[in-house]
């Protein structure tokens, strides 16, 4: 696993993390912890740590204060790696200072978050390290956890991904069912460009070559080449770089890491991969209390 980044880190989207804190501390806390208000005195202070029991790159760690500073806490946090850093099993991630109750209260809270987007980064560092030096980029998708879009994304381009499109309003991408209600992606494309006229990027999904041969002159900016095996995807790069070689080209569909090691120099400028956010696992990090405990 590379221990580098290719681009400069992201800025983290407190924004987004703030709207997710109230809703997260209203499942979790309800009235009151009231396993830590019986057995831990009120005053008491100790230390913990937060251990990375596997292999990843860790991100999130700029949200651990604004957790704890939601509920009015301010414990002592020491980082002890840095953002997108790839971290062996058995690395400490952090260490934290204050009162046990507090560090208690928002533990499973700053875990659930730093444990995803830990997640998704070693993810999306896994496939970007597949790509080697290609100039072939790696794109995530809107297949993301409802209301983390922002963090997921965040989390992608940590891990050495590109970000797609945020939503539907940024750019414009004709998929196969506006294709369809359109009767033709060419159709569905002209349109667009009636609407908009160079307004947005515009993007268009196709399943054959003969759809892409369409589009070869069309007010299209990039083609996603949606679900083409690998002969076919070759023939299209051919095929684009021939009759529009301003087009830019996308891939997309089965795409897992050896498939993306074997086509990542067909000449592609893009292969997205829904997998970096969909079904993500979640990085194992544990907090442990170490002491200091009064």
């Amino acid at each position: 696993m590379s221990q580098s980044l290719a681009t400069p880190l992201p800025a983290f989207p407190a924004e987004a993390f703030d709207r997710l804190l109230p809703w997260a501390f209203a499942e979790d806390e309800g009235h009151g912890d009231v396993t830590s208000l019986a057995t831990i005195p009120e005053n008491a202070v100790g230390r913990a740590r937060l251990l990375c029991k596997q292999s990843g790159v860790i991100a999130g760690l700029p949200l651990a204060e604004r957790v704890f500073r939601h509920r009015g806490f301010h414990p002592t946090l020491a980082l002890l790696c840095r953002e997108g850093e790839a971290v062996d099993a058995g690395r400490e991630v952090m260490t934290l200072h204050g009162p046990l109750r507090a560090m208690l209260v928002c533990e499973r809270i700053l875990l659930n978050f730093l444990q995803r987007l830990s997640g998704i980064a070693t993810v999306s560092r896994e496939y970007a390290d597949a790509l080697g030096n290609s100039t072939t980029r790696l794109l995530d998708t809107r297949k993301t956890m409802p209301g983390y879009r922002a963090l997921d994304k965040y989390a992608v381009a940590v891990g050495g991904g590109t970000n797609h499109r945020m939503g539907l309003f940024d750019m414009v991408l004709v998929k196969d069912n506006h294709a369809e209600a359109c009767g033709s992606v060419r159709a569905a494309v002209d349109k667009v460009h009636a609407s908009y006229a160079g307004k947005y990027t515009v993007e268009a999904e196709v399943r054959s070559l003969a759809e892409l041969e369409s589009l070869l002159n069309a007010p299209v900016d990039i083609v996603l080449l949606d679900n083409m095996d690998d002969k076919t995807l070759r023939e299209a790069v051919a095929m684009a770089r021939a009759g529009a070689p301003r087009l830019k080209l996308e891939a997309s569909g089965n795409m897992d890491l050896e498939r993306v090691r074997r086509i990542r120099d067909l000449g592609l400028d893009y292969i997205s991969v829904g997998a970096l956010t969909h079904s993500v696992k979640a990085l194992d990090i544990s907090m442990d209390i170490v002491g200091e405990k009064r």
